[in-house]
């Protein structure tokens, strides 16, 4: 069977983020590159924080599906250079977010960093109404922040800007 560098993207396709299980990892632009050569396939990966507790599983993933779809020899590495940025987000992956209930990152990373700061307000995912509140840094993992809405009442988690 001849391995193809577009073959392994569709499988990488196939592995969810494990703390955002709507969007995959190629999605989440955690691959950040594919080399085969005759004896070995990489994959170079790029945490989205540099302390992810979702590596080691998104590590093993990669592994497992690799090996299941007859790829026999594999290697994972991770690059903290550069550094992972919401800016790698499509617009579709944002849609994808906003769907599942999560907020995504609005304008650029560093945009929407110093207006969180300033303490702008994040659109709900629910409403689209900015009559938010910051209620948590931390939402359920360090990526993402707790807010409240307080037209539709809805606790909802906003994707931070990094």
């Amino acid at each position: 069977m001849t391995i193809t560098e577009e073959k392994i993207w569709n499988i990488l396709e196939t592995i969810c983020d494990p703390e955002i299980p709507v969007l995959n990892i190629v999605e989440m632009g955690i691959v950040r590159k594919i080399s085969i050569d005759d004896t070995v396939c990489r994959i170079i990966v790029t945490p989205t924080y540099s302390g992810c507790p979702a590596m080691k599983t998104i590590e093993d993933q990669i592994i497992e599906e690799l090996l299941l779809n007859g790829i026999d020899s594999v290697e994972v590495k991770k690059t903290y250079s550069p550094a992972w940025t919401t800016d790698w987000l499509s617009d579709e992956t944002k849609i994808k977010l906003r769907e599942y209930g999560i907020a995504p990152p609005e304008g650029t990373s560093e945009e929407d960093f110093f207006d969180s700061i300033l303490t702008k307000n994040i659109t709900c995912p629910y409403c689209k109404s900015t009559n938010t509140k910051l209620t948590s840094e931390f939402g359920s993992t360090s990526c993402k922040s707790l807010h409240y809405c307080e037209n539709c009442l809805q606790p909802f988690e906003h994707l931070k800007c990094i």
